[in-house]
């Protein structure tokens, strides 16, 4: 039974947040990933004797997934083992597909973050059809029965000590605005551009805004570049994952980018 190979995993809620922030400490090397712009096919594996393992997440292009996967993979090249890597480019539908792909392709087990923690209902259904465990990661799934592990890191923390950090910053209050996804119960999967776009949706709206907390550092990113195209100088933008562009901006005392509640990508993988 392919289950069987999961008899090391256990359940483990990562307690790896810390502020990274204030102009400080921006993080070690290890943590800075590279890009890989390039989707990755499944090696031949017919003279492998190790097991072959998929692996799909919300955007390999996220710094903080690409970091996971390569964590990943170097534990199990280690052990003979290989992994098969999947872009859904954050298509929940395309993951169902490339997901049916891998059980086709006859993997023993998935490494998954999902595009959306419910709509995946489908493919975790086919996986458990056909005796292949789900390793989920980062971002945890509504139907927790269809999985074998959950490992990720504490979320709620990550906006506490965002939270508590705004709160030296704006001792007398003000006014904060949220960006999150709804469908997701992290929301490693916000990009950018979305929140670029909501982002300047908002201040044309409510132009005293005084804080932007976000859910991961790509949709702080795009929230500081729509404050910037505002004309704004003073926003106080809070990020999630510790990534190497948001680094970079907290060397810059001039950036609007507050800290970020940093992860470790590496451990999770």
């Amino acid at each position: 039974m392919k289950r069987k190979i999961l008899g090391v995993f256990v359940t483990v809620m990562f307690g790896c947040m810390v502020l990274s922030g204030c102009k400080k400490n921006v993080g070690t090397p290890e943590d800075n990933a590279v890009v890989e712009n390039e989707d990755e096919q499944a090696q031949d594996t017919e003279t492998s004797e190790g097991h072959t393992f998929g692996y799909s997440c919300i955007d390999i292009y996220n710094p903080y997934y690409d970091v996971v996967k390569e964590s990943i993979r170097g534990e199990l090249e280690a052990k003979g083992d290989t992994l098969v890597v999947k872009n859904p480019d954050g298509d929940v539908n395309k993951q169902i597909q490339q997901i049916q792909e891998m059980i086709d392709e006859g993997v023993d087990a998935v490494f998954l973050a999902p595009v959306d923690w419910e709509a995946i209902k489908p493919a975790l259904e086919a996986l458990d059809e056909a005796d292949i465990p789900v390793i989920n990661v980062d971002t945890q799934v509504k139907d927790t029965d269809l999985t074998a592990v959950y490992i990720g890191s504490d979320n709620k923390n990550a906006g506490a000590v965002c939270g508590e950090n705004l709160k030296t910053q704006c001792p007398d209050g003000g006014k904060v605005v949220l960006l999150e996804c709804p469908f997701q119960n992290s929301d490693a999967g916000g990009t950018k551009e979305s929140a670029k776009e909501k982002m300047a949706q908002i201040l044309a709206e409510n132009p005293q805004v005084d804080a932007v907390m976000c859910g991961n550092d790509q949709m702080a990113l795009g929230a500081l570049q729509a404050a910037k195209e505002a004309g704004k100088s003073s926003l106080k933008i809070y990020g999630v994952d510790g990534s190497p562009e948001m680094k970079s901006e907290l060397t810059d005392e001039k950036s609007m980018i507050a800290a970020t509640g940093a992860q470790s990508p590496i451990n999770v993988g």
